[in-house]
């Protein structure tokens, strides 16, 4: 009677031990899914705002006729210009240390990429002016294409 005792209490041992590590793994694999699932969700919503941001900028610049696609320091960049009096304003867009920056500055004034405001992190960003004035910005693996009006 007591060794049918004894084997019975180590089934119910073994048992509830496989269901304590089973519980765990399947934790563990829940916290790793939702790792992954976070990682993309946030790198997509990145890309989104990265995009959104620029094309904001783009539109709100467009009317004065002054967007173009040049270099910043060595870094492919977005320049909207303003006119205020006698004065030319510039703000350049470009990517640096993993953000996409924005620095406004007046033209003719030398700034360094750490100078600017990071707005958003993102892995890359590129800009590109093809034909007819068509723009093509690229963040992350997302990109839109933009012709702006020239005044």
């Amino acid at each position: 009677m007591k060794q049918n005792r004894r084997i019975e209490t180590g089934a119910v041992l073994i048992l509830f031990s496989v269901f304590i590590m089973s519980t765990f793994a399947a934790l563990a694999l829940g916290v790793g899914a939702y790792g992954n699932i976070y990682e993309a969700s946030e790198r997509g919503r990145n890309e989104r705002v990265g995009l959104s941001y620029v094309w904001t900028k783009i539109k709100s610049g467009e009317e004065a006729g002054h967007v173009r696609v040049g270099e910043f320091h060595g870094l492919p960049a977005l320049f909207i210009d303003e006119q205020h009096g006698e004065r030319l304003y510039r703000m350049a867009i470009y990517h640096h240390d993993g953000w996409i920056y924005e620095l406004f500055f007046e033209s003719g004034y030398d700034f360094e990429p750490r100078d600017g405001q990071a707005v958003v992190r993102n892995d890359s960003f590129s800009v590109a002016q093809l034909t007819g004035g068509l723009i093509r910005v690229m963040v992350g693996g997302e990109s839109i294409f933009i012709y702006p009006r020239t005044g």
